[in-house]
């Protein structure tokens, strides 16, 4: 099953970090967050990948193509040209690199994968969110409920402190950042069956609006609840709290 993810996007709302490079390649740790999607889905079983590039798509093409030398020690003959590789750092990794466009779509992006994506079901996900979700179980969950789509929900977590009130206004309880109880959103995180692809008409295609709801009114959109740690780097303080999470050791999607 093919892994298929994201990585296109402008990340306007991380400019000061993204203005040189693409929000995948954002560190965690030192490594790009996309490696750290990678090594999750890796630790399940599926290292097939297909990485749909836009924005600074060459950057993530560079990593790639020479990440043996990121991950390795290297002597250089520069004589007679050759190279010897120590402490090789490789991954059992295949991975596809496609332009999908500057300005493409999420939906036209899958759109203009289909060649590569085959006739299987496929696994998709956003090059920016980490999470403790179990991919096997959600592959089983997909394969029970026999829908187009399944989607992981979650409840993020709160940016603020949540008072509880009692009379007169005394604060009875105080939570630190809760989970909205009400709130279920995307997380990404999706196990899809390959007819999808014939619901999205062009690039200009939102695949969360247009195909995805689609499916939810044909009843073929279902949910995997997902109560663990959950979080996007979508902003400075995002960035900042998974690298404090990585640096203490407590980086709740580190499975390998």
């Amino acid at each position: 099953m093919k892994v298929v993810i994201l990585a296109g996007g402008f990340g306007t709302r991380l400019s000061e970090e993204t203005s040189m490079i693409p929000k995948p390649m954002l560190e965690i740790g030192g490594m790009p967050v996309i490696w750290h999607i990678m090594k999750m889905y890796s630790h399940h079983g599926f290292n097939d990948f297909v990485i749909l590039l836009g924005y600074k798509g060459y950057v993530i093409k560079e990593y790639f193509c020479n990440y043996f030398l990121h991950q390795s020690d290297v002597t250089v003959d520069l004589k007679t040209n050759e190279m010897q590789v120590h402490n090789n750092g490789s991954e059992p990794w295949k991975v596809t690199l496609l332009d999908t466009g500057l300005h493409t779509m999420t939906g036209g992006r899958l759109r203009r994968a289909a060649a590569h994506i085959s006739d299987a079901p496929f696994l998709l996900t956003y090059g920016d969110g980490v999470a403790d979700v179990d991919i096997s179980a959600l592959v089983e969950f997909h394969r029970v409920h026999k829908k187009q789509v399944t989607v992981t929900a979650v409840q993020p977590s709160g940016r603020f402190g949540a008072l509880g009130f009692g009379e007169n206004n005394l604060v009875e309880n105080f939570m630190e950042k809760p989970k909205s109880e009400a709130a279920w959103v995307s997380g990404g995180f999706f196990v899809c069956e390959p007819e999808i692809l014939t619901l999205i008409d062009s690039d200009t295609t939102v695949f969360e609006q247009g195909p995805l709801s689609g499916l939810a009114q044909d009843n073929q959109l279902v949910a995997r609840k997902h109560n663990g740690f959950w979080e996007c780097m979508d902003t400075l303080r995002d960035k900042n709290h998974l690298n404090e999470l990585w640096d203490n050791d407590k980086a709740p999607w580190k499975n390998w």
